[in-house]
């Protein structure tokens, strides 16, 4: 692991590094908060949405401050592999930058697209191996495609993460241009990569905030009429929250954010 930049933020570090991940066999590079005098911090999971990399919520979304104030360590992942080798697409919703957080098994995005092996298993493996953190306290969360990522790694991993959390997830991508097109080419299956069938096929059993804007551009994108449907069905207790006159944009995402850090912060400890 190579060091890129270590800021100091909210009296704790945030850092960016780089290293060579197994998962996607390119070179990756993530961001980490780490808040001050907190060894053995719990581990908060922000996946970001299309066209983002680690940088996005690291610098918009505001959470350092919250999550100082918690103890509470946030990593931000890059969406996907990128470089020279790795396949890409000119569409803004499918390759570099936008990997749904799915391993791929088709054609020639199966050889770098690994990213549910790559979050679950290859940069944790590298976080808790470089920094004193708690792998025993985790909690996910995410952004649009990030959203839809974290609610399919909470269910997919029952036991992984004490709490989920999404701002406008992408939750019911079998039924969506923003999901479809793009797990149909990756896997082959996108009902299997789907928050809203994994719900109602196998639940949840981790406590689940959501919050969505009702000015949001992308609303019928997102599938949260089903997902809901989904939870009123297997009786899931969460906190499904729509905000008048939001977006889908990270002034959104920033006005919200202690609300999420308190959530899991709560059941963090």
């Amino acid at each position: 692991m190579k060091t890129i930049s270590e800021n100091r933020c909210f009296g704790g570090t945030q850092g960016v590094y780089c290293h060579a991940s197994d998962a996607t066999g390119t070179e990756m590079t993530f961001g980490l908060f780490v808040p001050e005098g907190a060894p053995g911090a719990p581990v908060l999971w922000y996946l970001s949405g299309l066209t983002c990399t680690h940088e996005n919520a690291m610098t918009k979304a505001g959470l350092q401050a919250w999550a100082a104030e918690a103890g509470v360590a946030v990593a931000f992942p890059d969406t996907s592999p990128r470089g020279d080798d790795v396949p890409d697409d000119e569409s803004y919703d499918m390759g570099q930058g936008a990997g749904f957080y799915v391993d791929a098994t088709e054609g020639e995005w199966a050889r770098h697209f690994q990213m549910e092996s790559y979050i679950l298993s290859d940069l944790p493996e590298t976080i808790f191996a470089a920094f004193d953190l708690d792998h025993t306290r985790q909690s996910i969360t995410g952004h649009s495609m990030g959203g839809h990522g974290a609610l399919t790694l909470a269910m997919k991993t029952p036991g992984r993460f004490r709490s989920v959390s999404a701002f406008a997830p992408i939750c019911n991508p079998s039924a969506s241009d923003w999901g479809t097109p793009q797990l149909t080419a990756y896997t082959g299956v996108p009902s299997a990569h789907d928050a809203t069938v994994l719900l109602a096929t196998g639940g949840i059993d981790i406590p689940l905030l959501i919050d969505a804007g009702t000015s949001d551009k992308f609303y019928d994108k997102l599938g949260l009429d089903a997902f809901a449907a989904a939870l009123a069905m297997t009786k899931t207790p969460a906190d499904l929250r729509l905000q008048k006159g939001y977006d889908h944009s990270y002034f959104f995402v920033a006005s919200f954010a202690a609300d999420h850090m308190a959530f899991h912060a709560e059941h963090l400890a």
